[in-house]
């Protein structure tokens, strides 16, 4: 992936329905601004139960949005990320269809996972209730198999049938789509899901030993096709260096909540510790498809021993607190039991609206994305301010649709006017063009946990981010043709300040 910044938009909900008019907005409006874009799920279909993560056929394109030449066209101009979801596919797929009606006698029948397969001469109450599950209640759903019950692996949902990735079959299956990926220009695959791919008997069936060993295995088969590897994980944050140390790249999920935090509370402290031991081979993202999740911060209970977190757990209920109160109240009618796919992990709200809709706190919240160690990429709504769209909250009863606006291209456009994201714009660029950023990351001595100073170097050239949290204000010093320039809160959302002058792309 390009060192500069990039965007995650769905096919369908960025300038119109279609990935044709996600190029015409890459090529407009978002001209010069990202270096490669993340296409959440094109494949058919696009508005299954879980808004494309529950794919019928993953390898071929929705005719809703497009086809692979699309894609194709899109990869030639910026860089394609497409989703490999590792662990399921739809309860609705030909496959699985096929394996209900003739059981063991399908061709297909092997790729899907059976209670039987990891439990073949039962299983205890405490193993049950070991298992690590995202959703309440245990991970199976009872269907008819040539008319007799049997109980299917269902991690996330009944209508997303776990991959048996031991298989033979499953194996191949999840080949057949990098194949295809890789023939259609896609240059990183993001593996969804895939801490839950490997479950083993008496185990948390959450990325143990084997999950690490299976990363590795995917990881080989994409790099031998040409394509890097994003791993999607949400977990403890020492999982999440531990996992780092073995793929290409890695979310910094722990980043969102704790620039939060830290602008909530006013104080570095437990952000500035975090960026001393992250990941620095990180994807860093303040929103995505997904909620704000807090788990990568919390603690965890490995073998019955506490192991605590990034953040205290009263801290942690206090910053959802405060999520729901900056948002109005609108977070917490889609999260939780309030929401139809209720996440034990996440809060949902777009992160404009967990500031406030603050402008300055949201720049400020970008500034520190954009100095964090990784490479940034930023949501479409958040990168046009988006507030929660409790409307088509409401329509669907799915908590993580309040993120999910369509935009019009109207719509673009007007957003594209307000001060807020013309700010953002010029973040984007700076972080794109300043060389600094190719260098050597630095955390700075500060007068107080009130303040962070990061320090990017590459020999003579330099960029310095110096946030003040109590005031919530942040100002970036930077080398540029032998002198020291300026870009601070005060003057970003300014078109006068930079004199007419914009950072190249």
């Amino acid at each position: 992936m390009k060192n500069q910044v990039h965007l995650i938009a769905y096919p369908n909900r960025l300038g119109g329905s279609a990935l044709e008019d996600l190029g015409k907005v890459l090529a407009g409006p978002f001209e010069g601004l990202f270096a490669g874009v993340h296409i959440l799920p094109f494949f058919l279909p696009v508005d299954g139960a879980d808004a494309g993560f529950d794919p019928i056929d993953h390898r071929t394109v929705d005719p809703q949005v497009g086809t692979w030449q699309d894609i194709q066209a899109l990869g030639k101009r910026i860089d394609i990320t497409a989703d490999l979801i590792v662990n399921h596919i739809s309860a609705e797929s030909p496959q699985f269809e096929d394996f209900l009606q003739r059981g063991d006698a399908s061709p297909y029948g092997e790729i899907f996972l059976t209670y039987h397969d990891v439990f073949p001469q039962g299983a205890t109450e405490q193993e049950l209730a070991k298992i690590y599950r995202p959703r309440p209640g245990l991970p199976f759903t009872k269907l008819l198999v040539e008319g007799t019950p049997r109980l299917l692996w269902t991690t996330f949902t009944g209508e997303q049938v776990d991959i048996n990735v031991n298989s033979g079959a499953g194996w191949k299956y999840l080949q057949s789509i990098m194949d295809v990926f890789a023939k259609h220009g896609v240059r990183t695959v993001r593996l969804d899901a895939v801490g839950y791919a490997r479950k083993k008997q008496g185990t948390s069936c959450f990325m143990i030993p084997e999950t690490y060993e299976f990363i590795q295995k995917l990881s080989r088969e994409a790099r031998s096709r040409g394509m890097e590897v994003l791993v999607e994980i949400h977990s403890h944050y020492q999982s999440q260096i531990a996992i780092a140390k073995q793929v290409d790249r890695v979310y910094d999920f722990a980043l969102p909540p704790l620039i939060l935090h830290a602008i909530y509370r006013g104080t570095s402290q437990y952000l500035k510790r975090w960026l001393e031991v992250s990941p620095r081979n990180a994807v860093t993202v303040l929103d995505t498809h997904d909620g704000i999740g807090v788990i990568d911060v919390g603690p965890e209970i490995v073998d019955g021993v506490y192991v605590d977190g990034i953040l205290p757990e009263s801290e942690i209920h206090e910053l959802v607190e405060t999520i729901h109160q900056r948002s109005h109240g609108e977070s917490l009618k889609a999260t939780g039991a309030s929401a139809s796919n209720l996440d034990l992990y996440q809060v949902n709200c777009t992160f404009y609206d967990a500031l406030g809709g603050s402008d300055g706190d949201y720049l400020l919240a970008r500034a520190l994305q954009f100095f964090a160690p990784g490479i940034p990429q930023v949501y479409y709504v958040g990168m046009l301010a988006g507030h929660n769209d409790v409307a088509l909250l409401e329509k669907t009863g799915v908590g993580r649709d309040i993120n999910r606006h369509a935009f019009s291209e109207a719509e673009v456009l007007r957003q594209m006017q307000l001060p807020v994201v013309k700010g953002l714009c010029r973040l984007i660029r700076f972080r794109n063009s300043h060389p600094a950023f190719k260098g050597e990351f630095r955390i700075l001595d500060s007068r107080s946990d009130s303040a962070l100073r990061i320090r990017w170097s590459a020999e003579a050239k330099w960029a310095e981010l110096d946030v003040d949290f109590q005031a919530r204000t942040f100002r970036i010093t930077y080398s540029e043709a032998g002198e020291n320039s300026v870009l601070d809160s005060s003057t970003i959302m300014d078109p006068r300040a930079s004199n007419g002058k914009e950072f190249p792309t």
